[in-house]
């Protein structure tokens, strides 16, 4: 090979060297200014979104401090809700009231009978005394109740002798019978109740006095209540809705309750509950349709106190929903804080619908899949407003 040939080929071999080396340069290059401009740029994006009045970070630091959690919106059945109120009363069987059996004074066997008192089956109450009476004495009747006993007894025991003999008819007999069962009716039960001329009065079950209608001393008429005992084991809610919601009344199909003294909150499936009956008519005394339902009493609910009711209906519509205590109001308006990042939580102005008091319809502002605070935050407004949380501020309701 010639000279000017060889030099030829190591002046290319030379040229394609240079060429793969600027490559490599170049690449490195590139990736120093990409991998420089990345890392840059989620600090500047951070700082924008932090800047946002709207966004409020909040560390675990500080949410360790309250109770807080964030639950994600999701879609659910949301039917029509019928929002009431609803009286608490005592279910029937679960009440029992006692009527005097005779007329004559009450006497209090001790004075602690008194509304709320605890009782036990076959514990004595108080008694109704007639004995003291010139009309209808106890004492008199059950004298004259033993008397006439005895004699009809006496006088069929001796009928049946005689009728062996013939010497009494069978019509005789027969009715010497019915006068001995009916004056040992009488005998019997005067002698049960009123041996000693009294009423004894005595628990028919065990449970609380509900209400005592006579005081000690007064006199009472035969078949007059005296006293209202009651298990207070079940209970009935007795609403008053107006016609427009009948047609949704056969929808029914469950009920949130809340208490109205302190605003706790009980599903009817928690309290063993369903629905009883509704109205199927009204008149012009009283144009509501009472609908009712029946709960164990699990929460001390008191009879004959309110409470408020969300009546759920079956649909087929769905929405998203967020838990109540996720909604803030401020100035007529309504926010929820959705998360961002895991400290990072952004103030979204919402559009809240219909609520069954645990968890309300949303219209605008949340995307189902979103994750809203549930339990905090008011904390994260306050800490927002601030910029620290005041770890003394206590739980708001």
């Amino acid at each position: 090979m010639s000279l000017k040939g060889e030099y030829s080929i190591r002046k290319i071999i030379l040229l394609f060297f240079l060429l793969f080396v600027g490559m490599i340069i170049a690449g490195c290059t590139h990736r120093r200014t990409h991998k420089t401009d990345e890392h840059d740029a989620y600090p500047k994006a951070a700082e924008e979104v932090i800047t946002n009045n709207n966004v409020a970070k909040f560390t675990q630091e500080q949410r360790s401090k309250i109770d807080f959690a964030v639950v994600e919106a999701h879609r659910e059945p949301f039917g029509p809700i019928i929002r009431t109120t609803a009286q608490i009363q005592p279910a029937p069987g679960d009440e029992r009231i006692i009527t005097a059996k005779t007329s004559g004074t009450t006497f209090f066997s001790n004075d602690n009978i008194l509304e709320g008192k605890a009782v036990s089956v076959g514990q004595n109450l108080f008694s109704i005394d007639g004995g003291g009476m010139a009309d209808n004495n106890l004492l008199v009747r059950y004298a004259e109740a033993e008397s006439e006993y005895r004699r009809t007894k006496a006088e069929y025991e001796r009928k049946q002798e005689l009728v062996k003999d013939n010497i009494v008819s069978q019509s005789d007999l027969l009715k010497a019978k019915t006068d001995y069962s009916k004056a040992e009716a009488i005998y019997n039960n005067l002698h049960n109740n009123f041996a000693t001329g009294k009423q004894i009065i005595n628990s028919p079950i065990n449970g609380f006095v509900i209400s005592v209608l006579v005081r000690n001393g007064d006199y009472v008429e035969t078949g007059q209540p005296v006293l209202i005992v009651s298990q207070n084991r079940n209970l009935l809610l007795k609403a008053e809705l107006q016609p427009k919601f009948y047609d949704v009344l056969s929808k029914i199909t469950s009920a949130n309750i809340r208490l109205m003294n302190n605003n706790q909150m009980y599903t009817l499936e928690a309290l063993g509950g369903r629905i009883i009956s509704y109205g199927k008519s009204t008149d012009i005394s009283n144009p509501l349709i009472p609908v009712l339902f029946q709960i164990n009493n699990k929460a001390g609910f008191l009879p004959g106190s309110f409470v408020e009711l969300f009546i759920k209906t079956q649909t087929d519509a769905q929405a998203i929903t967020v838990p109540n205590e996720a909604i803030i109001e401020e100035m007529g308006n309504y926010f929820a804080y959705v998360q961002l990042t895991p400290e990072l939580f952004e103030k979204r102005l919402i559009k809240k619908g219909a609520t069954d008091g645990i968890r309300t319809k949303i219209m605008e502002g949340i995307a189902e899949g979103e994750r809203v605070v549930s339990k905090g935050a008011i904390m994260i407004k306050l800490s927002q407003a601030s910029g620290a949380l005041d770890t003394h501020s206590g739980h708001v309701h």
